[in-house]
C-alpha cells in the first residue's frame, strides 16, 4: 500500500482552495472590467499559478508513491494519473493543457493573452475541485485497502 503523506495533501490542497477562492472572486468581474484593471490581472495569474502547481506538486507526490513510470515533464505527470486510472484521459487532457498554460504564465509571461486568463478562471477553475475530490477518493480508497 503506498504511504501517501495525508498532511502534505491537505496542506496543498489548503493552499489551492485559498487561491481558488480568491479567483472566483475574481472571476465576478465582468471581461471588460477585469481586462481594464492590471491588479486584478495580476492577481489572477498569480493564483492560478499557485492552483496549476498546487495540482501537478499532488500529482508528482501520487505517481512517486502509488507507482508506474517518471513524468518527463508537469503535463506528463497528469497523463500517468489516467495511466493509473485515477482519472478519465478527458479529465487528463484539460489537466495537461492546465499544466501547458502554467509554463506560459511562468515561462512566457508577456505573451500572455489576459482575455485568456479570464476564459480560464471563468470557465475552468471548477476542473481544479474535481481534481481535489478525485484525489481524496483515490488517496482514501488506498488507505481503506
Amino acid at each position: 500500500m503506498p504511504k501517501f503523506n495525508i498532511d502534505r495533501i491537505r496542506q496543498i490542497s489548503g493552499e489551492i482552495n485559498v487561491a481558488l477562492s480568491k479567483l472566483r472572486k475574481i472571476s465576478e468581474l465582468k471581461e471588460d472590467e477585469f481586462i481594464k484593471a492590471q491588479e486584478k490581472i495580476d492577481s489572477a495569474k498569480y493564483n492560478l499559478i499557485v492552483v496549476i502547481e498546487g495540482a501537478i506538486d499532488i500529482c508528482n507526490h501520487i505517481v512517486a508513491k502509488a507507482g508506474g513510470r517518471s513524468p518527463c515533464d508537469y503535463a506528463d505527470c497528469f497523463s500517468i494519473l489516467g495511466e493509473l486510472e485515477i482519472f478519465s484521459e478527458e479529465f487528463v487532457e484539460r489537466f495537461r493543457k492546465m499544466a501547458k498554460f502554467r509554463n506560459l504564465l511562468v515561462h512566457l509571461y508577456w505573451k500572455v493573452d489576459n482575455r485568456k486568463v479570464y476564459k480560464v478562471i471563468k470557465e475552468d477553475i471548477g476542473d481544479i475541485e474535481e481534481y481535489l475530490e478525485g484525489i481524496g477518493i483515490f488517496v482514501g480508497k488506498k488507505y481503506d485497502q
